[in-house]
């Protein structure tokens, strides 16, 4: 056990250890889930949209100082085959017929000689590599 400036009292730290593990004993996860929501419902009234991007600004630095393109690699991975799992050739058509119409409003015609001149290219050096 912890102590605090040589004396019988325990720490900070070790009285908020044992008070989450009791409270952990004594609830199911039904509580943690209900309190959750009120956190997140509280959260949402008292922020807008600017802090939520702050934070995930934030958090995808961290998450990028810490990983490696494996790690994205994967996680992507595992997302195509959960999406895949749960949705039909319908929704990936009207994914990318949403795609191609956003795309379309935002790039002239230039943007797709460009692109088509990368891919061609990209091909040919595929094909000569082989």
């Amino acid at each position: 056990m912890a102590k605090n400036n040589n004396n019988d009292k325990m720490s900070r730290e070790e009285r908020g250890r044992m008070g989450g593990e009791a409270t952990s004993q004594n609830h199911g996860s039904e509580f943690y889930q209900e309190i959750g929501r009120k956190g997140g419902e509280s959260t949402s009234n008292n922020h807008d949209q600017d802090f939520y991007q702050e934070i995930g600004r934030k958090g995808g630095e961290a998450t990028a100082e810490s990983h490696d393109s494996e790690f994205y690699q994967e996680i992507g991975k595992k997302g195509g085959e959960s999406t895949s799992e749960s949705h039909d050739k319908d929704f990936y058509q009207e994914i990318g017929r949403k795609g191609g119409e956003a795309t379309s409003e935002n790039h002239d015609r230039s943007f797709y000689e460009e692109i088509g001149e990368k891919g061609g290219n990209a091909r040919n050096n595929n094909n000569n590599n082989n």
